[in-house]
Order: structure tokens, then C-alpha cells, then sequence
């Protein structure tokens, strides 16, 4: 089989830079850090110095970035604070529902050609995404069509919509799948899919970014 179509993989590697192309998140700031845990809690200076064990000056040092405390003193901050030391460097969870969704009509998603697979890029429009899905046309009907193991990092989930395939993997037998077969597995493990029916098969995948 011969095609014009670009070697494998470069779906996941522009998703992925596509995805983390956002500048890079500022360091914490540690005051503001312990003045909204104490707020949190509803504590005056007073009180939280208390429960720390610390003086009420130098909490409200720490909290205005005038000194840096040693760690003795972010361990009683963290007792008091009935947290753990990571903790407090830890960025607040922001628990807010964000309710951000998108729909990929047949035939709309973005099209990565391949020589071995047809990929479509599905929910395209959304960034910063936890998985990317995608739909793929198996072209190849031999592992020697690929240019070695694809391999990524991140795992990766499969589902067999029509045809039949085979999933070849680096560490296991290659195992034979039908339509509403499916696999999990270790991207970085090298793998490859063919097509053993006589259609094209397509699947259904979805990677860990």
C-alpha cells in the first residue's frame, strides 16, 4: 500500500502543544496563601497566630511577605491550619463548575491524514483538555506499513465501531477485536492497529494528555 498522506504520529504531538501553549502559571504567593486559609476559617490574626503557636506579628509578617519563615514555623502553620506543609504551597481548588461543552457533528471534526490511519480530531474547539478523542479509518492491513511502534506518553482507550482489528502491542500477543470491543492500555507501551476485515475498520479512541 503506497499513500502521500504524512507518517505517523503527529495528532497528539499538536494537541498536545496546542493544548499547553498557555504561559506558564505564576509561583505561589505564600502570604496570600495563609491570609485566605485563615480567612477560610474565619479566624482574626489574633486567633490564628494562637492556634500556630506563633506571634501575632510575625503571622502577619509572613502574610504580607515581609520575612520568610523557616520551616519550624511552617510546620506550626500547618498544624494550626489542620493541613499539611505541601499544603500550603498548594494552589486553592477552584471548585467552580465551568459547564464548558462542545458538539462535533458527523463529518465536522478536524481531519489528520495519515499513510495508516484517517484520524478526526473530535471536540476540537475546546483547549486545555484532559483527554483528547478522536476517530480513526484503519488503513493499514500490516504492521510493516508502520514505521516502527507508535509510542506516546499518557494512556490510551480504544473502541471498535465497525470492522474488525488487531492490536499489536509491544509486551502482549496481538489480540483480535470486533465491533464494541475495547482495550485500555499504557500509551508509551509501542503499538500499532490494522485493519483484518475486509472494510476498513474504525475505532474510537480517546489519550490522556
Amino acid at each position: 500500500m503506497t499513500s502521500n498522506a504524512p507518517r505517523e504520529p503527529s495528532l497528539i504531538k499538536l494537541a498536545r502543544q496546542s493544548d499547553h501553549d498557555a504561559p506558564d502559571p505564576q509561583p505561589l504567593d505564600l502570604g496570600e496563601r495563609v491570609r485566605a486559609l485563615r480567612k477560610s476559617r474565619g479566624w482574626t490574626l489574633e486567633q490564628a497566630a494562637s492556634q500556630a503557636g506563633l506571634a501575632r506579628s510575625t503571622l502577619s509578617k509572613i502574610e504580607n511577605g515581609q520575612m520568610s519563615p523557616t520551616y519550624d514555623a511552617l510546620k506550626k502553620l500547618a498544624v494550626g491550619l489542620e493541613i499539611s506543609v505541601p499544603q500550603l504551597f498548594t494552589p486553592p481548588r477552584d471548585d467552580r463548575v465551568s459547564g464548558r461543552m462542545t458538539v462535533t457533528r458527523t463529518g465536522e471534526g478536524q481531519a489528520h491524514p495519515t499513510a495508516t490511519y484517517e484520524h478526526e480530531l473530535l471536540a476540537g474547539a475546546l483547549t486545555k483538555k484532559a483527554m483528547l478523542p478522536y476517530r480513526a479509518r484503519v488503513r493499514a492491513r500490516s504492521f510493516d506499513e508502520f514505521d516502527g511502534w507508535v509510542r506516546h506518553d499518557g494512556e490510551e482507550f480504544l473502541y471498535v465501531l465497525t470492522g474488525a482489528i488487531r492490536l499489536i502491542t509491544e509486551f502482549y500477543e496481538p489480540v483480535e477485536m470486533r465491533r464494541g470491543d475495547s482495550a485500555y492500555y499504557d500509551a508509551s507501551m509501542g503499538h500499532n492497529v490494522i485493519s483484518v476485515s475486509e472494510e476498513d475498520a474504525t475505532i474510537l479512541w480517546v489519550t490522556s494528555l
